[in-house]
């Protein structure tokens, strides 16, 4: 049995899809909405995936996604649906990129 396929059948997943990303070079993390923990600090996820156009996507396990998150320390700043939420932003290749 594969990792990838010990993911697919045994792993929950979170979706997201990230319409900017193409332009910008960034992934929003979601941390915060309405004033309620949501996104990375709520999920029960084992594993994130970032729809980044229609056919292309990029998967990180939630405890790797962590563990960048507090090395790079990226922005906090508003966004989602009315900017109610919070987030990180962060450039794809550094999450993308191997980080000891």
């Amino acid at each position: 049995e594969t990792k990838f396929h010990e993911m697919l059948s045994k792993k929950k997943i979170e979706v997201k899809y990230d319409r900017m990303t193409r332009k910008t070079g960034n992934v929003y993390i979601e941390y915060e909405s309405r004033n309620k923990p949501s996104g990375i600090r709520t999920t029960q996820a084992d594993y994130w995936t970032y729809f980044v156009h229609d056919d292309e996507c990029f998967t990180i396990s939630v405890k790797r996604l962590k563990v960048k998150l507090a090395k790079l320390k990226p922005p906090k700043i508003p966004g989602g649906d009315n900017n109610t939420s919070m987030g990180f932003l962060v450039r794809l290749t550094d999450l993308i990129g191997y980080l000891k």
